[in-house]
């Protein structure tokens, strides 16, 4: 297992060692002692895991949790897509900025997603399956969203719009510069 490096300050690309042969392969995609390896805070304990499946096209996000926040260990286990992270951190360097990672089924790499940043994901593929570990239970009440095609933000979705597959919710979602006011996240150095 190693890490790589990614541009935003927080967010932890991990690259799970894979061991391959003609009948296929085995990789650890989850090891409580990576924590110390790879950065993600002793706190962060995982508590539920989440299965989606998408096809192509589709958008998920950009969604985040107030109050303690949530943060996630995101992998695709079947097809590809474009993860997207973006900074709500107030205080940071980056704030209000994004990341796109490809994750795979071939690749088999994992993206830490701190608390204070908005998590959202565009599938590449016919299908994907994507899995995540967060660390809190869901609940509505606390979950919030940013507008998947925010002006300022500017995603650069890695397909046509015409393509692209969103929820009726995430079309309502509003910009962020609607809910700056509101984010609890602060950037510590």
């Amino acid at each position: 297992m190693q890490t790589l490096p990614t541009r935003l300050e927080g967010p932890i690309l991990i690259e799970p060692k894979a061991f391959s042969d003609d009948r296929g392969f085995f990789v650890e995609t989850y090891r409580h002692e990576w924590h110390a390896t790879t950065g993600i805070p002793a706190q962060d304990a995982f508590i539920q895991d989440n299965h989606s499946r998408s096809t192509r096209g589709v958008v998920r996000g950009m969604h985040f949790h107030i109050g303690d926040g949530v943060a996630k260990l995101v992998r695709c286990a079947r097809g590809k897509i474009v993860d997207v992270v973006v900074d709500l951190r107030k205080g940071s360097p980056t704030y209000g900025e994004w990341e796109g990672i490809e994750l795979d089924e071939k690749g088999l790499r994992e993206l830490y997603v701190p608390v204070g940043f908005a998590h959202g994901f565009c599938v590449l593929s016919d299908v994907a399956d994507v899995l995540y570990k967060q660390t809190a239970y869901y609940d509505p009440a606390v979950e919030r969203g940013i507008a998947w095609n925010d002006p300022e933000v500017a995603i650069k979705w890695p397909l046509p719009l015409e393509e692209l597959v969103v929820s009726q919710r995430d079309s309502t979602a509003p910009r962020l510069a609607d809910v700056a006011d509101e984010l609890p996240f602060r950037f510590t150095a």
